[in-house]
């Protein structure tokens, strides 16, 4: 039986914990989630971390909108990390990209390094680069431990033909999180056309609706 596992994303530690009890293997801590997801509050990263046995994998964003960051957010992001590493997180999930669409290699360089040892996810970001394939092979470089996609379509069922072509080209050098509208209805589709283990979830505070979805998942 191939091992699968639910990445949940919640904004607050009431989904968390509900995400847990339904069996998600790892959460992704949020705020504001309806303008894309940014930095939790400090608070909020400690009592998830002190709460919960799965990892907390905190998102660290300074602010919404595209992905290029000035300098001024950057030093915010780099202090963010090292906040969340202290406060407990068991990873962090980060992205930036240059003016031409590129990885940002020097924004995720540091932020690995303020990291670690935790694992680092690169996150949505990477669907807005120019070459995906391209953008893929830099941060297998880097040394991220995975990338959270929809494939570049506004959900993960319609992106599942790059998402397939992404597991193929990684060959374990590299996770890959399917994200994107992934719910108990079609996450069996998106496991079947992408070949992915993980999938990544916004989930509500409402463990019998997540245990639906693992349930779906490990079928």
């Amino acid at each position: 039986m191939v091992n699968r596992l639910l990445e949940a994303c919640v904004e607050t530690v009431e989904a968390a914990l509900a995400a847990e009890a339904g069996g998600a293997g790892r959460v992704e801590l949020c705020s504001d989630l309806d303008a894309g997801g940014l930095t939790p509050p400090a608070g909020l990263i400690h009592a998830a971390a002190a709460r919960l046995r799965v990892p907390v994998f905190v998102l660290i964003r300074a602010r919404a909108g595209d992905f290029v960051f000035s300098e001024a957010e950057r030093e915010l992001m780099r202090h963010d990390v090292t906040v969340a590493r202290a406060l407990g997180a068991g990873g962090v999930v980060v992205g930036g990209l240059t003016a031409a669409g590129d990885v940002d290699e020097i924004l995720v360089s540091e932020l690995l390094r303020a990291a670690r040892p935790l694992p680092v996810t690169f996150h949505r970001a990477f669907d807005a680069a120019r070459e995906p394939e391209f953008a893929l092979e830099r941060l297998i470089a880097l040394g991220v431990g995975r990338v959270l996609t929809s494939g570049r379509a506004s959900a993960a069922v319609e992106g599942a033909g790059l998402i397939a072509e992404l597991v193929h080209q990684a060959a374990g050098r590299i996770g890959i999180l399917a994200g994107g509208g992934v719910r108990a209805h079609n996450v069996e589709e998106v496991v079947r056309r992408t070949g992915v283990t993980e999938v990544h979830s916004r989930t509500p505070a409402a463990t019998d609706q997540v245990r639906q979805l693992v349930d779906r998942l490990m079928a």
